[in-house]
């Protein structure tokens, strides 16, 4: 079997290529190893696992490539380094992450919290003096659709500064959101159902004093989960066999040539814009 192909280190730093992984443009990623390595589609596919005739489907734009346990057989395939799996969606090296946490401070991330629950007492105080909350979710409801919920106190609460709120949910009514029930073993019906359950809950904050409410619906599947407290990025990843409030959840803080800040704040925002209104 192959080894991994190699890619020289500086192509993952070029404009167009970290554009390719911030949309997740594999097409592009396969034909950036042909360009830059001469590798061949069979031998691209035997690096990732992948027969030739998919690789050729891919590359000519008849096949795209949404699941999560694919693009990371690509990134081990290709060799990329972690801030080019972090910018594709996906956990760095585990060997590069949490080798020293004076590394993880040079990437910008000053803690790492075993689940949401560990980190759950400091999200919350800190939502409740927040002027900006944005979150990057799925269905919301352990954060904001419901009363118990673990930032919807914080919003309704007597508030001496204004909020600005606001909240990227997947389309229920898209195919990613079917991939994603299946994934955590639920059914399509309840999953829309939560959802939806979340933009009704999330209207019922509109015209509240204090606070400016804005909704919108995201239709890709969805790989990081985001809460943005003011400058505090609260970042953990959905897992095709857990939720995002179980895995381990990356505390990152705005601060200059932090690139990981930069890059979640633009993908954010990118997203954003893409996405339809709801409120």
């Amino acid at each position: 079997m192959y080894e991994p192909i190699r890619i020289p280190d500086a192509v993952w730093d070029k404009d167009d290529v970290q554009k390719a992984l911030t949309s997740r443009d594999v097409a592009k990623l396969f034909k950036i190893a042909q360009q830059w390595v001469g590798s061949s589609q069979s031998r691209i596919g035997i690096a990732i696992g992948m027969p030739q005739g998919r690789v050729s489907e891919i590359i000519h734009g008849h096949r795209e490539v949404t699941s999560i346990e694919v693009l990371q057989r690509i990134a081990d395939g290709l060799n990329m380094p972690s801030r080019a799996r972090l910018r594709l969606g996906l956990a760095p090296r585990l060997e590069d992450s949490i080798e020293s946490m004076s590394q993880l401070d040079r990437v910008g991330i000053t803690q790492i919290f075993a689940s949401q629950g560990e980190a759950a007492g400091e999200i919350s105080g800190r939502a409740t003096d927040a002027k900006r909350i944005d979150l990057l979710v799925v269905r919301a409801l352990g954060l904001i659709g419901l009363n118990e919920s673990l930032l919807r106190s914080a919003v309704t609460g007597d508030r001496r500064e204004p909020l600005r709120l606001r909240v990227l949910l997947l389309d229920p009514d898209c195919e990613a959101a079917s991939v994603r029930a299946k994934e955590i073993r639920e059914s399509p019906a309840s999953f829309r159902a939560g959802i939806n359950l979340s933009i009704a809950r999330l209207e019922e904050l509109t015209g509240r004093q204090n606070v400016d409410v804005s909704v919108r619906k995201y239709r890709a599947l969805p790989v990081w989960r985001c809460i943005r407290l003011d400058d505090v990025l609260y970042l953990s990843m959905f897992h095709p066999s857990s939720e995002g409030h179980q895995s381990s959840v990356y505390k990152l803080v705005a601060a200059q040539y932090n690139l990981l800040w930069t890059g979640f704040e633009r993908q954010f925002d990118e997203v954003w814009q893409s996405s339809a209104v709801v409120i």
